[in-house]
């Protein structure tokens, strides 16, 4: 009798093509087994209308999957990292990460314009960084899926956008009619934690069965950040950042700016203790 996985996702197309990139692992590491994906609209899909800066934004993309899990229906879940809360749901877990895409962000500006007026994000993070580079620009909210968000650059709505280089590699998307993407580098912009990774997510005491799924050195790397963001306590409504790559963090925080934090040891109470000592001081 064959095994089977079902997966519980979102409806969005980015959360599908996420989903079909875990679904074809599981049948690479688990010849033979059986994937059923399970189609979910979360809270943060369905309102749309909402700012996630003045709502919050934490569990609002992954309650419902969460509760497919609790209640059975689903053996894992499959989240963009980024959307992850610091804090499980009482009786779940993560097994860890598929291996990582490209973290960068991307500058996307209606073809033709000149200077940049008014760019569209919901994300602190982004906004608090373009304005580095930026200085004299206006900034409003933007919600919607990828092409939405294209689409209302493309129609004169805002003149720029920021999004993820992951989302839009995953899409197939290299170019599209009315807009211009611009590649931003980690100078300019900071990634948010566990930006470009896929997090699984399962019930505890389940994670070795998915292990072989997740990349060691995605694992690694998402949990420093995942660290960081668990002491900055931020959600939606901070202006943070953080990117961990060759034993360095490479952060932002809306009170400090830019900063880096090199580690001599990956041991967790020295990570934690040296996150801890730069936070001090930037509230002190």
């Amino acid at each position: 009798m064959s095994q089977s996985i079902t997966l519980a996702t979102r409806k969005s197309p980015l959360a599908l093509a996420q989903t079909d990139l875990v679904e074809a692992a599981i049948r690479k590491t688990f010849p033979g087994t059986d994937v059923v994906q399970t189609k979910m609209t979360t809270t943060g899909d369905q309102r749309l209308a909402w700012s996630l800066e003045e709502k919050g934004g934490k569990g609002l993309f992954t309650k419902e999957l969460e509760v497919a899990m609790l209640e059975g229906r689903a053996d894992l879940a499959v989240h963009s990292a980024k959307d992850m809360p610091t804090e499980m749901e009482p009786g779940l877990a993560i097994v860890g990460f598929l291996p990582r895409e490209k973290v960068e962000d991307v500058l996307v500006k209606r073809s033709g314009i000149g200077s940049i007026r008014k760019l569209a994000t919901g994300s602190p993070r982004r906004r608090a960084q373009a304005r580095l580079f930026l200085p004299e620009t206006e900034f409003v909210e933007i919600r919607g899926n990828v092409g939405t968000r294209l689409n209302k650059i493309k129609d004169g709505e805002a003149d720029a956008t920021i999004l993820a280089a992951a989302g839009l590699r995953r899409l197939g998307i290299s170019e599209w009619e009315g807009v211009e993407f611009e590649p931003l580098s980690l100078n300019q912009m900071i990634p948010a934690v566990g930006q470009g990774a896929i997090a699984l997510q399962c019930r505890e005491g389940e994670e070795e069965r998915f292990l072989k799924l997740t990349d060691p050195e995605t694992n690694l790397a998402v949990e420093i950040e995942r660290e960081f963001l668990r002491m900055v306590d931020g959600g939606c409504q901070t202006a943070f950042a953080a990117h961990f790559i060759d034993k360095t963090l490479m952060a932002f925080h809306e009170d400090a700016g830019r900063f880096m934090l090199s580690f001599n040891s990956l041991d967790r109470d020295e990570v934690r203790e040296a996150i801890r000592k730069v936070l001090g001081e930037i509230h002190s």
